[in-house]
């Protein structure tokens, strides 16, 4: 099936299950990090974050810096530098 043959709404649903999974991912790959990240892929966690909070903004969607980057990492910032970040 090629992406014309998609409606918007499948559309829609595949990209938020592929980000779902992206996010898992990088969930589970915390030996990767982000400076390897933006090394590599030119983007991070952090960038995934911002995103996040953009899109919220644009759907006037209140979600802090903070709120973001716990739906991407996990757990809070804080919390995933301190055991994670080398």
């Amino acid at each position: 099936m090629t992406s014309e043959r998609l409606t918007p709404e499948q559309t829609e649903q595949l990209e938020a299950a592929a980000f779902r999974s992206l996010m898992a991912h990088l969930r589970e790959r915390t030996d990767v990090q982000n400076i390897d990240l933006m090394n590599l892929a030119g983007f991070c966690r952090n960038c995934l974050s911002r995103w996040y909070q953009e899109a919220a903004a644009e759907r006037s969607i209140p979600l802090t810096q903070d709120e973001a980057r716990e739906i991407v990492y996990g757990m809070p910032y804080s919390e995933w530098k301190a055991k994670h970040q080398k």
